[in-house]
């Protein structure tokens, strides 16, 4: 089937363009129900992006959820494979409180998920893509990468609890550079550990100038593997020409329940919120009793309405006005001449408030066309 490009939304266009991004590099469709069991939310209601979640009895009585995520129910009806990586993409409807109007309302998601025995091209393949993703919509994107990896080992060099960890976790992610120096006074840490820990999550931007800053930091034993897989897929995503909008912030976080290693947000200028976010998320396969390892993300097309709504044009290219004299084949031939250039609408007289480009008259087997202004 040839598909109008013309004729499609904005929105229609962005999900028809991601999709045939990610089938381009082997992600298979993933379909599913509209709903889950409640219980699958309620177990990972922190994984969530909202804990409000539409529910209902099903004919057996079992407490039903419309589905506000679409990660837990790949997870759910995904076999482990040894040895093997399944790709998935999606879009899908999600419900959930939009953040725009605050009341329930259905959403477009789309994204992918990569789960198996994953690697450092796996990883890499995937953060390119969400760089991809994010350069559909606007070339003045940006891509903020951390690593929990990282975080744990700055935990480790001041010696933290699970507790303090948690609270530090939480301080991080709210760039509270402030408090999370009281945190480490408050627990002992020295004077030159506090500057070294600062000097590290203050740092910000390009992956050549925070590396750099890593590398010379004592906090990183030498020959940190994470430090250096860090590195590694950071330089494999570059070659793919996408360092432009890589940015290093260690204010990404995740809940470290759920997620390990990389994790990631993506940004569109002149939109405050994540349009798009992801990372590994090895403990929540854990969790769900799984064996294999995971990365996705997923692109919340609701936060892009302002590059997914077209500018208001006419309703329609060509309205074609006809009276009962006029025969079936006139108005047949005209409506499939003006059909050629664009769209038509056929109407006995036009409607309140309806736009159009060209007005076409036909009355007594006569035609007049009339250009319009609108």
């Amino acid at each position: 089937m040839i598909i109008n490009d013309s004729l499609l939304k904005y929105d229609e266009k962005a999900i028809f363009a991601l999709r045939d991004l990610y089938s381009k590099y082997g992600f298979t469709q993933y379909k599913m129900s509209k709903f889950e069991e409640y219980d699958l939310y309620v177990k990972n209601k922190d994984f969530l992006v909202s804990d409000s979640v539409i529910t209902f009895n099903d004919t057996n009585g079992k407490l039903m959820a419309l589905k506000p995520d679409v990660t837990l129910s790949i997870i759910k009806n995904t076999k482990d494979i040894k040895g093997f990586v399944q790709k998935f993409y999606y879009n899908e409807n999600v419900y959930r409180v939009s953040q725009k109007t605050k009341t329930f309302k259905e959403i477009m998601q789309v994204g992918l998920e990569c789960i198996g025995d994953i690697d450092e091209y796996c990883i890499a393949e995937v953060l390119a893509l969400a760089a991809r993703s994010l350069v559909t919509f606007s070339e003045e994107a940006v891509l903020d990468i951390s690593h929990l990896g990282i975080l744990s080992e700055i935990f480790d060099y001041a010696s933290l609890s699970e507790a303090d960890r948690d609270i530090a976790m939480k301080l991080i992610g709210e760039k509270n550079i402030h408090e999370i120096e009281k945190l480490l006074n408050d627990k002992g840490v020295s004077e030159d550990r506090v500057k070294e820990i600062k000097a590290v999550l203050s740092a910000y931007g390009d992956s050549d100038t925070v590396l750099a800053t890593l590398k010379r930091s004592c906090i990183f034993k030498s020959g940190s593997k994470t430090l250096k897989d860090f590195e590694n897929v950071i330089n494999a995503v570059k070659l793919c020409d996408l360092g432009r909008i890589l940015r290093i912030d260690f204010s990404v976080t995740g809940d470290i329940k759920y997620y390990n290693g990389i994790v990631f947000r993506g940004f569109i200028s002149g939109i405050p919120s994540s349009v798009l976010s992801g990372g590994q998320y090895d403990k929540l396969m854990k969790k769900m009793q799984k064996k294999s390892g995971a990365i996705g993300f997923a692109v919340y097309l609701d936060m892009l309405e302002r590059y997914l709504t077209s500018p208001k044009k006419c309703d329609v290219d060509t309205v074609i006005v006809y009276d009962e004299a006029t025969s079936l084949e006139l108005l047949n031939n005209t409506v499939e001449a003006y059909a050629k250039k664009g769209s038509v609408c056929v109407q006995r007289c036009i409607p309140e408030k309806f736009t159009y480009k060209t007005l076409v008259k036909i009355s007594n087997g006569e035609v007049n066309i009339l250009e319009n202004d609108a």
